[in-house]
């Protein structure tokens, strides 16, 4: 039994050894190959992204406005010409044309001050008060020359108003020869005299009230008042602090009481580049953007053109002027203006329509 078991094992095919033997060894794929497939892969995606047809979006249209805004900034204005589109932007910022440093016209101690910032004033109001003592005490001494002026011209007047009856009867005594020309020279001379004296004294009085008049402006300077309405933006003294409009740096006195401004003269000052500046005339409209609130559009129009250019920066100055005002428009602001075409004439394209058809 042993011997046909064996006999049947030598006898048996083993096909596991025969397919492995038959079997091809695989082939390596060239690298080249690989490289060749990645790159038509890649090209064919491009040309597909690159050919297909593109919706304008969001945020290409928001790409494009910064660049547009980029550009103005750099003096470049939009290609847009149409009515009511922007032909050119600038920043700059909001200014007052009407400013003013309250001062006292001389050197005083502040004994009372009636202002605060962010205080509205009117025009003639009180602001300050100096110490008038020295000022008072030279106007009631004006004074009382004047008095004294005045009562000498009394007196003189009184004189010759008694010398005059005198001097006519003299006059008619000569006249009858009953008295010798020689006292009516000295009566004449009299009388004369005392009519310059009368003349004199006249002057004396109009000498004091100038003296008086001086004094009382002396006094007045020492109260110091607003110049015109507007708010208090600065204050600068405080009450017992000596004031002077003369002293400069270095010194210990004050040279101002406060700084006002008049909200009503707010505008905006712009630099234009000088190459673009034949793109901006007077009374030309516009809109006004604060960076404080850039969703909010203040109609505006160009007020004037300084007619001097920036060396230095190849900029010219223009001033801006708000159509609206609001309280939220502050000093010192930044703002962006943007400079709107002009509407065209109703008569141009008739006229361009007649010209073509000559």
């Amino acid at each position: 039994m042993d011997d046909k078991t064996k006999l049947l094992e030598q006898l048996r095919i083993d096909r596991g050894d025969s397919a492995r033997s038959t079997q091809v060894p695989p082939r390596s794929v060239p690298i080249w190959v690989v490289y060749a497939l990645i790159l038509l892969i890649v090209a064919g995606i491009g040309s597909w992204f690159f050919l297909r047809p593109h919706a304008p979006d969001a945020t290409a249209a928001a790409s494009s406005a910064a660049d547009s805004s980029a550009a103005n900034d750099a003096g470049t204005p939009p290609a847009s010409g149409a009515a009511g589109s922007t032909a050119l932007d600038a920043s700059g910022y909001v200014v007052a044309q009407r400013q003013a440093t309250v001062s006292a016209k001389a050197l005083g101690r502040v004994i009372d001050l009636r202002i605060e910032e962010g205080q509205r004033v009117r025009e003639g109001e009180i602001v300050a008060r100096l110490d008038d003592t020295n000022t008072r005490a030279m106007l009631f001494a004006a004074q009382a020359t004047l008095a004294q002026a005045q009562a000498s011209l009394d007196a003189a007047k009184v004189a010759m108003a008694d010398a005059g009856p005198i001097f006519e009867r003299n006059q008619k005594q000569h006249t009858a020869a009953v008295i010798s020309a020689q006292d009516f020279d000295a009566d004449k001379a009299t009388f004369n005299a005392v009519q310059s004296d009368v003349n004199v004294k006249q002057r004396m009085v109009e000498v004091a009230q100038a003296q008086v008049w001086v004094a009382q402006r002396n006094e007045d300077d020492m109260t110091v008042r607003a110049p015109f309405d507007g708010v208090i933006t600065v204050k600068v003294a405080q009450k017992g602090e000596i004031v002077s409009p003369n002293t400069a740096g270095g010194g210990f006195a004050r040279t101002g009481i406060g700084t006002m401004v008049d909200m009503d003269s707010l505008e905006v000052e712009v630099d234009v580049s000088e190459n673009f500046i034949n793109r901006v005339h007077l009374g030309q409209p516009a809109t006004v953007r604060l960076n404080a609130y850039p969703d909010w559009s203040i109609p505006a129009s160009v007020k004037a053109i300084i007619p001097t250019a920036d060396r230095s920066k190849a900029t010219v100055k223009v001033r801006v002027s708000f159509k609206e005002k609001d309280p939220r428009i502050l000093p010192e602001m930044g703002a962006r203006v943007s400079f709107l075409n002009d509407a065209p004439a109703a008569s141009s394209a008739p006229a361009s329509a007649s010209n073509s058809q000559k």
